[in-house]
């Protein structure tokens, strides 16, 4: 066969089955869309799951991609093998109960004899040992030699996971040679060896498992392929693994010239060469896709990534930020297939450009202090407390923490770190109890075989329809009663349904003698629209009965003036901050504006100013908002933006307004600008790396602001005792220094007490050869004091170890501060394995530096038996 570049062949194999009557689709976002199950897409059917259980139509019953696909289980070996990666991007073809194994059997053999004109004797089939139908079509139909189609057990060639659809499967298999192979006679497919390599899989979903392995066929059976791409560049470039792929090379060589080395020369290079090469491309992808850097979730596996990457870029020398130029290679090899990688670049070279800056903060502060943990190690093990310092602490990544470990032989107490982050997060849980909101009743599968509900709502509050269902307590009802929490279904309706930020509709559906007050308006995958709420007069409600759906149209008129304002405000952003600014969230309803936007640092009071004055400019310019549908294509080129990572239609709704906002949106919208009235920004803070939100109020809203800041000035004026609030400032600058002028007395003495307090200490130090051992339990000191003892307690003497505790009494605790001073540090002392050592015997946990550290302890009442085992503790350590 020709060498063949990785880009020429995914096209090769869309449009081959293009040609079979595919539909072509593109990648589906690395995000799963109302999938909890996974947390990045990982296969090329992960997405399309619901189109094979018949939840959601599919767009057509054949359909071929080219799927992007993450997966991290073994991120800790990319690198160490040529063989491992996270990114990678999976080809299928599939079918919906359309065609099966007669026709997908001998259209692969003919993409790859016929299309990429591989030699038939380097391909080796294999089929399930009961599948008699796929080896007859191999065999006879397509020809191949039998002695190159293998029988093999289900382990291998049955695709099942637990009860639901399932079937046999069949493998292609390519002969790299006998250099690949491990020289045994009788080396074959399915010997561990790299010679036989897997390249393509045809799933025949064509059974039902009850769970109870009873197998049922199915009347319409599907199929499912997979084959990844880079593997198969592997074969038509004739190289050894993904990393001398094309494209995945050419971005490897940008980062050796970076770091001025080469391939193949030294291995602890190539580890880190490999692992920057695969981590740059999956962060650039999932970028592009939406994902964010966070501590959690799928926003966590990207900063790992990242950090992983930046972290081996040092070790290659590279000192300074550089992935994000590395990123800008990965998407000149990408752009034919993902377009909107190009689109995005300026947002995504920002976002690993900001991510590595803070890296680059914390490494080496955690170096630091992890030095200074290892210094005193007894063992091989870290401590759980150490490794949640660290994390917690100075945001150094258990994961880094385990690498950094193990290439020196050492390891980590994981399981105590992990029980220590579910303590945290327990804590945090208890913090916020009560914040959430209660569900409404869920409409589960009942409304499946329901039509769209028809949507009336742009151009009217009110609609005479009727009611098509009744859903209560999660099935179907012919009737409800008063007081009943029902959900409502109705042939059409005004009603918006929560989407892209815009909140549910509310207001009443009355009929003959009844009225339901909704609270709440969703709806389903297939777009039928769902009214939450009681019946609040009468007695009954019954499905059939001839209704007036009536909007709430006060509170409506509100919301659409702060969804037009969440598209001006997006357009004035992006004016005055650049084109890397992107929604990221946002949420409108009657009473203000919330929208979350990309960015990496706080915006200026100028900023805020400018972005707010522009927004108001296009408001009293009385810009008229025009509506209307239009194939995705021509909206692109009207330059509408499409919100962050979201999947779109053929057909989509273009908001416009006058020349300066147009935007993809299904939302309602004003008529012209002049009906928002006024735009007034109320706060701007950020809500996660990159993140910034923005919240602001419209219309009335800004009236009843403006009315409650007046009310504030007053009421402080008043308080203050001015009776011009022209002179409040001034007023409170006064009062502001005179409190600092009294807190700096305040500290002055309180530093006073402490040295004379450290001072009479002293004198009954205890003196264990050498060193001099102050413990006490100070009582309801905060933290803060504890150090301030410690440090005083040290000018007393280098000889001093000093241990101090305090306690609150509010929540049962104590809080344990320890310092040692140089000369005690020499003699082996270390304040932080003294003060961990103490705060376990209370029930707590910390750690810190040699000469100075702190620790909490749960139990309060075991804080004075603690400091009684200090001089014990201290003694082990001294040298």
């Amino acid at each position: 066969m020709e060498w063949t570049g990785l880009n020429e062949l995914r096209e090769k194999y869309l449009a081959f089955f293009e040609s079979k009557g595919h539909l072509r689709l593109p990648s589906f976002s690395l995000i799963p869309q109302n999938d909890k199950s996974l947390l990045l897409i990982n296969s090329g059917m992960a997405p399309m799951k619901k189109y094979f259980t018949g939840e959601i139509t599919p767009p057509r019953t054949r359909v071929t991609t080219c799927q992007k696909c993450i997966r991290t289980p073994d991120i800790e070996n990319v690198g160490k093998t040529a063989r491992h990666g996270t990114y990678f991007e999976m080809l299928g073809n599939f079918s919906f109960g359309d065609y099966f194994k007669n026709e997908v059997i001998p259209w692969a053999w003919e993409f790859f004899t016929e299309i990429l004109e591989i030699e038939p004797e380097k391909l080796y089939i294999t089929v399930y040992e009961e599948d008699d139908e796929a080896y007859d079509i191999w065999t006879k139909t397509v020809g191949v030699d039998p002695s190159h189609v293998y029988r093999m057990g289900k382990a291998d060639n049955f695709w099942e996971h637990g009860a639901g659809p399932c079937g046999p499967c069949s493998e292609i298999h390519y002969d790299r040679g006998e250099k690949y192979g491990c020289g045994k006679p009788d080396c074959k497919v399915g010997c561990d060896c790299d010679r036989f390599m897997e390249v393509w899989n045809l799933v025949f979903t064509q059974f039902d498992n009850d769970g109870n392995n009873n197998y049922t066929r199915l009347a319409h059976p599907n199929i499912d392929t997979g084959m990844g791409l880079e593997r198969l560049a592997c074969i038509a470039q004739g190289v050894d693994n993904l990393f001398e792929v094309d494209t995945v090379q050419n971005i490897m060589k940008h980062i050796m010239r970076i770091a001025n080395v080469e391939y193949h020369k030294d291995e602890n290079k190539d580890i880190s060469l490999r692992v920057i090469t695969d981590h740059i491309r999956s962060t650039t992808m999932m970028i592009g896709d939406g994902v964010m850097p966070s501590n959690e979730g799928r926003g966590y596996v990207l900063r790992r990534l990242l950090r992983r990457a930046a972290r081996h870029g040092r070790l290659l020398g590279i000192q300074d930020t550089f992935l994000y130029e590395i990123a800008d290679t990965v998407i000149n090899e990408n752009k034919s297939a993902y377009p909107n990688l190009v689109e995005k670049r300026d947002f995504i070279v920002s976002v690993i450009k900001a991510e590595e800056e803070s890296f680059a903060k914390t490494i080496d502060t955690g170096l630091s202090v992890l030095e200074d943990m290892l210094k005193n190690l007894a063992g091989t093990c870290l401590s759980g407390e150490d490794a949640f310092l660290l994390s917690d602490t100075y945001g150094f990544p258990i994961d880094l923490t385990k690498e950094l470990l193990e290439e020196r032989g050492l390891t980590v107490d994981e399981a105590r770190w992990k029980e220590l982050v579910i303590e945290q997060k327990n804590r945090a849980r208890a913090a916020h109890k009560g914040a959430g909101a209660e569900a409404w009743v869920g409409s589960g599968n009942v409304t499946k075989d329901m039509s769209a509900t028809e949507f009336t709502g742009y151009t009217s509050f009110a609609e005479n329809t009727e009611i098509a269902a009744i859903i209560a307590e999660g099935a179907l009802q012919r009737f409800a009663g008063a007081e009943t929490e029902a959900t409502l279904v109705l042939e059409k309706t005004p009603f918006y349904a929560e989407s892209g930020g815009q909140v549910g509709d509310v207001g009443t559906i009355s009929g003959d003698g009844f009225t339901f007050t909704v609270e709440n308006t969703t709806k389903t995958h297939e777009g039928v629209i769902l009214h939450h709420g009681k019946l609040t007069e009468g007695e009954v409600l019954s499905v059939g009965a001839a209704v007036t759906a009536q909007v709430k149209e006060s509170t409506r008129r509100a919301t659409m003036r702060n969804h037009t304002a969440a598209h001006l405000l997006q357009a004035a952003l992006r004016e005055a901050l650049g084109s890397h600014v992107e929604q990221a969230g946002q949420l409108v309803n009657d009473r203000h504006v919330r929208f979350d936007f990309t960015h990496f640092s706080a915006l200026t009071s100028e900023e805020l100013k400018t972005v707010e004055k522009r927004v108001n400019e296009i408001i009293l310019a009385a810009l008229p908002v025009e509506t209307r549908e239009m194939p995705i294509d021509e909206a692109k080129k009207l330059g509408a933006m499409a919100l962050f990572g979201e999947k779109y239609g053929d057909i989509v709704r273009v908001v416009k307004a006058g020349d300066f906002s147009t935007e993809l949106c299904g939302g309602t919208h004003v008529s012209n600008t002049g009906n928002i009235g006024l735009f007034k920004i109320v706060s701007e803070t950020s809500v996660a790396s990159g993140v910034r939100r923005i919240e602001a109020v419209t219309g009335f809203n800004v009236m009843d602001y403006i009315d409650q800041n007046l009310e504030t000035i007053y009421n402080t004026a008043a308080a203050l005792k001015v009776n011009n609030p022209a002179e409040l400032v001034s007023k409170a600058a006064a009062a502001v220094a005179e409190n600092k002028a009294l807190a700096r007395e305040l500290d002055t003495l309180h530093a006073q007490m402490a040295a004379d307090k450290a001072s009479e200490m002293l004198k009954n130090a205890e003196d264990l050869g050498g060193v001099r051992l102050i413990a006490q339990n100070l009582g309801k000191e905060t933290p803060d004091a504890l150090r301030s003892m410690c440090d005083k307690a040290k000018e007393n003497g280098a000889d001093i170890v000093c241990v101090f505790a305090g306690i609150n009494e509010e929540k049962g605790t104590a809080t344990f501060a320890c310092a040692c001073g140089k000369d005690a540090v020499a003699k082996g002392a270390h304040a932080g394995n003294i003060v961990r050592e103490i705060a376990r015997l209370a029930g707590g946990s910390g750690g810190g530096k040699p000469d100075s550290a702190m620790a909490g302890a749960k139990d309060m009442a075991k804080v004075d038996a603690a400091l009684g085992g200090a001089s014990e503790i201290v003694k082990a350590l001294l040298k």
